[in-house]
Formats: structure tokens, C-alpha cells, sequence
């Protein structure tokens, strides 16, 4: 659909960046105990179908015009690829990056950064890098590490990897394997924190109420939160941030992958709670929010320096 609005009802300068993990369903750090990574090559890739529907709900919001005719791009989005993934599937790689998606770095296997060592952790994270440059002819300039395993010391590997950004905190605490950080004393710009220079921290989108963080970000908070409420909290972050950050998996659209059976009822429950209705709240939240300007992690990051160049 064609989106013509006029200038008073428009956006356009507050940013919406929609981001996608890609990993497969068997992959998650939840079913680990029970699907090593050895077995991978044995589970049915379901990755390629769940990215083509993800690509046409983004295509769905076609082109924002204004009063005077001036287009904006349509939907743009940061595919956080797993370079084990794009190793098999480039095709589908490529399509994502020539549909005018940015493609951005999730690993190589899926490791938690914080479980490996610094030789292994730069390892992975300039191979999965070459891989997806290789891949589709150009830089890629950010990192997302699985399960949001972030701490100062990989956040500075990353940088001495060579990219522009990482995309890995997440501050909602009660989540025993995201990573801790303290940002406060970085300089910050709507949602972006200058680690250095040339170098920047993208965190998850959460909403702080006193002394209590609510998980915005996506992913399975997307699935549990009722979507009045959650679009509520999305208009707060972007009426004091200017910027809203999101995630999502392929597979949380998937209602029909196969299921773990030997995982635990907990984690289970995590996995495949409400992924029926994913698919219809996705729609729901790019409609709610046409107006705004989705944009890249890159474009969003190219639009900070510009600002604090000014």
C-alpha cells in the first residue's frame, strides 16, 4: 500500500530501526542443552521462508509521500545475519541486501561472546564479517551478539574487529544471559552512545518506569506484551528518545516449525508462546507506525555524526 500523507501528519524525523536476528528455530541458545551445535546440518532450514514473509511485511508499507511529492524510501530494516546461516542460504543474502535492507553481523555459530575467549571471540566476529562481505560486494559496518552477551571488554573487541557499531545492550537485568554494561558516563545522542570515536553502541529500545526497566525491545517481550500496551510504551520511547530500536527472530513467525519436545516447560513456554499472532502484530506495529521513518542502523548512525559534527 501507498502511504500519502501530508506534512503535519508526518514523522519522518523520528526513527524507527527495525532490526532482524537471522537464526534458524533449531538455533537459539534456549534448546542448546538438547540441540548441539554438531547436529545443525540435521534440522530442516526453515530461515529462507519466514525472510521472504518478514521482507514482503516491509514491502507492505510502500513509499511515505508528502504534500509537495516528495518521496521517501520505503521501510528500510538491519538484518543481523548468522554467518553459519549465510554460508548456505548467500542467495538469500543477497535478496535481503538488493531489496534495500542493511546486512550486519550476528557471529558465525550462535556463541554467547561472553563464554569464549578473545582469541576465539575475534575470530568469530571478523569471519562471520568476511563471510557476509564476501557475500554481498561491500562493508559491513555492525554486530549484534546472540543473547545480547555484551560486556566493556567484548564491546571493545568489536571495535578492534573493525566495525562501526554494535547493536548488544540490552538493560532489562532479569534476564540472566544479557550482558551488563554502564553507559551513563558516555556522550549520547538520541538512543546512540559514542563508545569512541567512529564507534557506537546502538542499546534495545526499553522504557524505564522509576526504578523499573520495561522490555520494549522485541522478541518474545513482543509476543507477551499486549499490543495496546506495547505500542503505548513505543510512542513514550519515541517521544523522549526520538528513536525506537526493535528486534525480532525469523521464526517467531513460524507457528508450524517443529517443536523441541525434550526442552523444558519453561523454556518451551518462551519459545512458541503466541507465535500464531506474531505475524498479525508485525503488521499491526509497521501500520501503527507508517509516519515514522524506518531507517538502517548505518543511516541511523551516518544521521548522528552528522549532528554531532554540527
Amino acid at each position: 500500500m501507498v502511504l500519502t500523507l501530508d506534512n503535519k501528519h508526518t514523522n519522518i524525523f523520528y526513527s524507527i530501526l527495525f532490526t532482524v536476528d537471522v537464526e534458524d528455530w533449531f538455533q537459539v541458545e534456549n534448546f542448546k542443552p538438547w540441540i548441539p551445535f554438531s547436529s545443525w546440518p540435521s534440522y530442516e532450514l526453515r530461515v529462507e521462508k519466514n525472510i521472504h514473509r518478514l521482507l514482503d511485511i516491509l514491502d507492505s508499507c510502500d513509499v511515505i509521500k508528502t504534500d509537495k511529492n516528495k518521496s521517501f524510501q520505503k521501510p528500510q530494516a538491519t538484518f543481523f545475519m548468522l554467518a553459519w546461516l549465510a554460508a548456505r542460504r548467500p542467495n538469500l543474502v543477497r535478496e535481503i541486501y538488493n531489496r534495500g535492507h542493511e546486512i550486519a553481523s550476528h557471529g558465525y555459530r550462535h556463541q554467547l561472546c561472553t563464554q569464549q575467549s578473545k582469541d576465539s571471540l575475534k575470530k568469530d566476529l571478523i569471519d562471520s564479517k568476511k563471510l557476509l562481505e564476501d557475500t554481498i560486494g561491500t562493508p559491513v559496518y555492525g554486530y549484534r551478539a546472540p543473547s545480547f552477551s555484551i560486556n566493556h571488554s567484548v564491546l571493545q573487541t568489536v571495535r578492534e574487529c573493525g566495525y562501526s557499531y554494535d547493536s548488544s545492550y540490552n538493560s532489562f537485568a532479569l534476564h540472566g544471559r544479557y550482558g551488563k554494561m554502564n553507559l551513563s558516563k558516555n556522550g549520547k545522542k538520541e538512543i546512540a552512545v559514542k563508545i569512541a570515536d567512529n564507534f557506537y553502541e546502538l542499546p534495545i529500545s526499553n522504557f524505564k518506569m522509576g526504578r523499573y526497566i520495561i522490555p520494549l525491545g522485541g522478541g518474545g517481550y513482543f509476543r507477551l506484551i499486549p499490543f495496546p500496551f506495547f505500542k503505548a510504551g513505543v510512542r513514550k520511547v519515541l517521544k523522549k528518545d526520538k528513536a525506537y530500536l526493535i528486534y525480532i527472530h525469523p521464526w517467531e513467525i513460524d507457528p508450524k516449525q517443529p517443536k523441541v519436545e525434550d526442552a523444558s516447560a519453561f523454556y518451551k513456554f518462551r519459545h512458541y508462546y503466541n507465535l500464531k499472532n506474531t505475524d498479525s502484530k508485525l503488521a499491526a506495529f509497521m501500520a501503527t507506525f507508517r509516519k515514522y521513518r524506518f531507517m538502517t542502523c548505518h543511516q541511523y548512525i551516518n544521521k548522528i555524526i552528522r549532528t554531532y559534527e554540527d
